[in-house]
C-alpha cells in the first residue's frame, strides 16, 4: 500500500491530476517558476504528493532545479554552477534550456520510483511532464536558438543525473522487518503503520552538507525530566482527534494542523513561486532561489532521518498510551489516545517537517536579505472546498518567514505527531542547513 496518512487516502485520488494554483499571472511568464509548478503537478500525478513521499519528492525538485540553474548559467554566467560548468553557444534560448533541463531530470527520476508506488502513478507523472515539455517547446519558435537551448538543457541534466546516479536514493521505503524497541522511550511501529519508512534515507548523498550528521542536535529529553512531562502533557491535550480523544484545540488550530499536513516540498515551493513573482525575480534569480531552496530541503530530510534512526525516540501516540510505565510521576497513560491524523511510521526526534520549514525560511532570509516579507499561501490538505484547487481556497498569511516556520513547527504538535522539543530542534537544524546552502553554494558570480 502507498505510504499515506489515513486522512489523505481519499484526498490523493481527488487531486493527483490537478495542478497547484499558481502564484499570479506574472509567474507564468517565468520559465523557472513555470517548471517548478510543473514539477509539483507531476509529483501529484505520480502519487508522491501531497503527503505520500516527500523524500523522493524533495530529491526530484533539487535535481531538476540544479540542472535548470546550471543550464541558465551556461548561457549567461550570473552565479557559480553546481555541477555543469560550461559555456553555451551564443544565442541559446533560455526558455528551451530550462524546459529541456527540467524534462530530462524529471522523467528519469520519476521512473526510478519504487514500491509501493504503482506503475500507473509513475506513468501519470511522466505523462504530465512530457505534456508540459511539448507545450513549452511549441511556444518557442523553431530554429537554431531553440535547438541550442535544448542542447544546453540536456547537457546540464545529464551532468546532474550522472552526479546523483549512485546517491543511495534507491533505498527500501517500507521496511517491515525493522527492529523495534523494547523499553519505554524507544521507537515502535506506530498504530496502523507496521513498518519503518525509509530508514536508509540517512545514507543518501547530501547536496550541500558535508555528511548527514552535520548539525545533529543533542539527544531528546530523558523520560524522567520535567521537560519531557511538559511536552507529553501538551500534545496529549492538543493533538487528539476530537472523536476518540478529546482535544483542547481551537478551530483555527485544527485548520493550522491540517493546513501544514501537506508535504513540505510542495508547500514551500508554492511559497517560493509567490515570492519570485512578488519580488519580480528574473529567470536567473529564480533559478538560484529554487536551487538553494530545494538542495537545502533535500538535505533536511537526509539529515533528519539520520537523527531519527540514531535516537529512535518514540512517537507521542506510543508515549501517551504507555505513559503509566514511563517512570515519570508527572505523566499518566491513555491507552486509547488517538491523534488527529495517523502518525507517520518514523521516529519522533527531530521533526523533519520542522527542519524543512527552518531550512526553507533561512534560504529565503538569506536570499532576500530580510525576514520581513509578507506573503499568503494555500494548502492541498485542508477539507474539500478549502484547498488550493477549490473555488474559494482558504489562505493563511504571514508577515515574516520566521512566523511561518514557527507555525509550521507548531502544526506538528496540534496534529498529534511530534513533541515540542522535536519541532524546536528541527527548526534550529533547518536554519543551519539553509544558512550553509546560501553561504556556500550558487554564489553570485563576480562581475568582470
Amino acid at each position: 500500500m502507498p505510504f499515506v496518512h489515513v486522512f489523505a487516502v481519499s484526498l490523493v485520488a481527488a487531486v493527483v491530476m490537478a495542478a497547484p494554483a499558481s502564484a499570479s499571472p506574472r509567474a507564468r511568464t517565468n520559465a523557472v517558476t513555470a517548471w517548478n509548478a510543473n514539477a509539483g503537478k507531476a509529483a501529484l500525478a505520480a502519487c508522491i504528493a501531497p503527503v505520500d513521499n516527500p523524500l523522493n519528492e524533495s530529491r526530484m525538485y533539487a535535481m531538476a532545479h540544479v540542472a535548470i540553474h546550471d543550464a541558465l548559467n551556461a548561457i549567461r554566467r550570473r552565479s557559480q554552477p553546481y555541477v555543469y560548468d560550461a559555456r553555451a553557444k551564443h544565442g541559446s534560448s533560455p526558455d528551451a534550456a530550462v524546459a529541456a533541463a527540467a524534462r530530462d531530470v524529471l522523467v528519469p527520476v520519476l521512473g526510478q520510483l519504487q514500491a509501493p508506488f504503482p506503475q500507473a502513478c509513475i506513468d501519470a507523472g511522466v505523462a504530465s511532464v512530457e505534456a508540459d515539455y511539448a507545450a513549452a517547446l511549441d511556444a518557442i519558435p523553431d530554429g537554431p536558438r531553440k535547438d541550442r537551448g535544448v542542447a544546453v538543457g540536456q547537457a546540464a541534466a545529464a551532468a546532474v543525473l550522472a552526479l546523483r546516479a549512485t546517491d543511495g536514493a534507491d533505498t527500501t521505503l517500507l521496511d517491515f522487518g525493522f527492529p523495534q524497541g523494547d523499553d519505554p522511550g524507544e521507537w515502535i511501529f506506530t498504530p496502523d503503520r507496521p513498518f519503518a519508512f525509509a530508514p536508509g534515507w540517512a545514507q543518501v548523498t547530501p547536496f550541500v552538507l558535508d555528511d548527514a550528521s552535520q548539525f545533529r542536535p543533542e539527544p531528546p529529553y530523558a523520560l524522567s525530566s520535567p521537560e519531557y512531562a511538559g511536552d507529553l502533557n501538551e500534545i496529549k491535550g492538543l493533538g487528539g482527534d476530537g472523536v476518540i480523544t478529546p482535544s483542547a484545540r481551537t478551530a483555527e488550530e485544527t485548520e493550522i494542523a491540517l493546513f501544514w499536513l501537506e508535504s513540505s516540498p510542495l508547500q514551500w515551493n508554492r511559497i517560493a513561486r509567490a515570492l519570485s513573482a512578488g519580488q519580480r525575480l528574473d529567470r536567473w534569480e529564480s533559478a538560484r532561489l529554487f536551487g538553494l531552496l530545494n538542495m537545502a530541503m533535500a538535505d533536511g530530510y537526509v539529515s533528519s532521518f539520520d537523527t531519527k534512526y540514531l535516537y529512535r525516540y518514540w512517537r507521542p501516540v506510543s508515549a501517551i498510551r504507555a505513559a503509566d510505565d514511563d517512570g515519570n510521576p508527572a505523566t499518566s497513560g491513555d491507552p486509547t489516545w488517538t491523534p488527529l491524523v495517523t502518525t507517520p511510521p518514523v521516529p519522533d526526534y527531530d521533526s523533519a517537517h520542522a527542519v524543512e520549514g527552518g531550512a526553507a525560511t533561512q534560504v529565503f532570509r538569506r536570499f532576500f536579505g530580510t525576514d520581513h516579507i509578507a506573503f499568503s499561501t494555500c494548502s492541498l490538505t485542508l477539507p474539500a472546498g478549502s484547498t488550493c484547487n477549490d473555488a474559494a481556497p482558504v489562505s493563511r498569511s504571514y508577515s515574516s518567514f520566521s512566523q511561518a516556520a514557527e507555525e509550521n513547527g507548531v502544526s506538528r504538535i496540534l496534529i498529534g505527531f511530534h513533541f515540542r522539543n522535536a519541532t524546536r530542534a528541527g527548526i534550529d537544524r533547518g536554519r543551519q542547513i539553509g544558512h550553509l546552502a546560501a553561504n556556500r553554494f550558487l554564489r553570485p558570480a563576480r562581475k568582470r
